[in-house]
């Protein structure tokens, strides 16, 4: 796709920094392709598949500080085939982030922007969404929560539908590469949690 298109970027190289950049501007100008700004954050809106995954990560404080830490520098992307480009070091409500994916050997740029944080004494995460240059519509919402049992969770939800053909085409691959990305989210966030 050329710089000046709407939609995700989706190259069969590795694209350069210069050209990242160049897509977070894009992302920056870009408005959302949804509506329903901030629904992730009790629910889900009817015409969307929506994905609802919880995971334990331990117990006590500690954990959900370093769970709040992780999720804080986008600890819970998996490594490898996932990256995400941000301006900001902090995760602020109205930033635009791009998404970058490696997947089936190609690289997808993907805008997004925050659209809403959570910053409680047992619960912190924050929301994006996606805009005209992402491949879908919708919304993620990435939250851990200490529960008084003293359990920590990762709570992922998500709503989403395709937007571009190819993705209608391919919403079978794209579901069960959303469903990898659970996984592998919940894995990587476990082992930033372990590693100290």
């Amino acid at each position: 796709m050329s710089s000046s298109s709407p939609g995700a970027w989706i190259r069969v190289r590795r694209p350069s920094e210069a050209e990242r950049l160049r897509f977070l501007a894009l992302a920056d100008a870009a408005s959302f392709s949804y509506v329903e700004r901030g629904a992730s954050a009790e629910g889900a809106p009817a015409g969307y598949d929506v994905d609802h995954n919880r995971a334990r990560l331990g117990a006590g404080r500690a954990v959900f500080e370093r769970a709040r830490e992780a999720l804080g520098r986008w600890g819970m992307f998996p490594p490898g085939w996932t990256r995400v480009l941000q301006r900001e070091r902090s995760i602020a409500v109205g930033q635009s982030v791009c998404v970058e994916f490696h997947l089936l050997g190609l690289w997808w740029l993907n805008g997004t922007r925050i659209v809403y944080r959570v910053d409680e004494p047992r619960r912190a995460g924050f929301a994006y969404g996606t805009l005209a240059c992402h491949v879908e519509r919708g919304e993620e919402r990435f939250l851990v929560e200490w529960l008084a049992d003293d359990s920590v969770w990762y709570d992922l939800r998500a709503f989403s539908r395709p937007k571009l053909w190819a993705a209608r085409l391919a919403k079978p691959v794209a579901r069960a590469l959303q469903r990898r990305f659970v996984r592998e989210s919940q894995a990587a966030l476990r082992a930033a949690v372990a590693e100290r």
